[in-house]
């Protein structure tokens, strides 16, 4: 049995079914980022945080009745670790988060002050520019990058790729309305780095298997090979950082969920486009080159 018969399917030849699987996670993302946005957290809209633990043990409906009568009913509250509570409120002045601290104190007990923060909405929006430029550099130095090393449709073709699991997990976000903190870029960026890093492996492959080509071999059939040959090597990799994610995300605390569940998806996802989308992308655009070059051909012959 030669290597293309023990393959159990075509990479290539099914393209069509990975490009709909694609599409199909994407678009309620989309809708979603559309109709209802992201919920962005007080690193972006501005506000506060406190970090507060109590001796004494509280439950969270202790903790809303103070915010309550303090005024601050449209503060979240979110449960860490045991008497451990992360409020999220609007921008407080240093009296009035010592005023609400000393609230805390007198009706529910000791309280321990771990972090207090105050985020502008200026910085925010500083904040959100950034990002934006950070994901546009990110984008333009990837393209050059693999047009450098390989050529510039697998550039296009790699960039496209990320660009689907930026969306992948944006729309998550969207959808579950998870909180966005300036950890998520973090995590976005990181992503970014992971799916690349799987894509150019695999175009390497390509282009090693290229020199090799076999007699009568085509160049859907080097590509599908090359995806076979490092699949093993996609699979281990992609489950050995999925087991440390879903570690944290089970004993890491509250601080660190958001953060995590969008690594988790956007690693699955960088996993999945780097080898059912980026490589036969570039597929479908080497394919539109010929067409074009024979149009051409036809209309001077």
């Amino acid at each position: 049995m030669n290597f293309r018969e023990s393959m159990p399917f075509h990479f290539i030849k099914l393209r069509k079914i990975w490009y709909t699987i694609s599409i199909l996670i994407l678009v309620p993302g989309i809708i979603s980022l559309f109709l209802q946005g992201l919920n962005l957290g007080i690193d972006f809209t501005g506000g506060s945080l406190l970090d507060l633990k109590f001796s004494n043990p509280t439950a969270i409906e202790q903790v809303r009745g103070v915010l309550d009568e303090s005024g601050l009913e449209v503060a979240t509250i979110q449960q860490s670790e045991e008497n451990t509570f992360l409020i999220r409120t609007k921008e407080l002045t240093e009296d009035e988060s010592a005023s609400l601290v000393s609230a805390f104190d007198t009706k529910l007990g000791e309280v321990t002050v771990q972090r207090d923060e105050r985020v502008g909405p200026v910085m925010g929006r500083e904040l959100i520019m950034k990002a934006f430029q950070a994901l546009a550099l990110a984008s333009v130095l990837i393209v050059i990058y693999v047009a450098w090393r390989f050529e510039f449709k697998q550039g296009i073709a790699a960039i496209i790729a990320v660009l689907h699991d930026v969306v992948i997990v944006l729309g998550v976000f969207s959808i579950f309305q998870l909180e966005v903190e300036s950890d998520i870029i973090a995590a976005v960026l990181t992503i970014v780095g992971f799916s690349l890093m799987d894509t150019i492996i695999i175009f390497d492959r390509i282009r090693e298997n290229s020199h090799l080509k076999k007699k009568g071999e085509v160049i859907e059939d080097v590509i599908n090979r090359s995806l076979w040959q490092t699949m093993a090597r996609s699979i281990n990799t992609t489950m050995m950082i999925l087991f440390v994610l879903i570690a944290l995300l089970v004993f890491g605390g509250a601080t660190m969920r958001e953060m995590l569940i969008a690594l988790l998806v956007g690693i699955f996802s960088g996993a999945y486009s780097s080898i059912f989308n980026a490589a036969p992308l570039w597929y479908d655009f080497k394919r539109l080159e010929k067409r074009n070059k024979l149009k051409v051909a036809k209309a001077k012959a």
